[in-house]
């Protein structure tokens, strides 16, 4: 059987919410390690105890929590991502291109919304995870997330 463990329970008090739009220029399809910025807007806010959201306002890119360690493993997983949408699989939605409705697909199995609890300020994040936004578009974009903290301060 699994043994299962919990740490000891910590309790905040939300005292704040804090939000910020984060622009970020894409080189077209790929990924894009937004990690240090997150990390920045914490400590630019002086975050303690919480959760940090991020939110993709866009339906052709997403975000996701990757390894980034090895950039192999990125580009393996557009690989998948190509096979699973591949751009010639005779979609009904082409009015802007080709790549855009499996653009639409890639985002819906990857998705836009991330939650990542913060404690003493530091994302806890494993040790090989970063974020990271996904343009699924060949093409470069600006794209726009909203990045919020609910919590405490330090």
């Amino acid at each position: 059987m699994t043994e299962i463990r919990q740490s000891t329970p910590r309790e905040t008090r939300v005292t704040r919410r804090v939000s910020a739009e984060l622009g970020i220029d894409t080189h077209g399809r790929g990924f894009t390690d937004i990690t240090r910025a997150v990390a920045r807007f914490l400590a630019d806010i002086g975050a303690g105890d919480g959760e940090v959201s991020l939110f993709c306002r866009h339906t052709s890119a997403s975000l996701t929590i990757q390894e980034n360690a090895d950039p192999d493993v990125r580009l393996d997983l557009l690989t998948a991502l190509d096979r699973l949408a591949p751009e010639d699989a005779g979609w009904v939605h082409d009015l802007e291109g080709p790549d855009d409705m499996p653009a639409h697909v890639k985002a819906v199995l990857t998705g836009i919304h991330l939650a990542i609890p913060v404690v003493e300020g530091r994302m806890q994040l494993g040790t090989w995870q970063g974020i990271y936004l996904v343009e699924h578009r060949a093409m470069p974009h600006r794209r726009e997330l909203t990045v919020a903290f609910v919590g405490d301060g330090n």
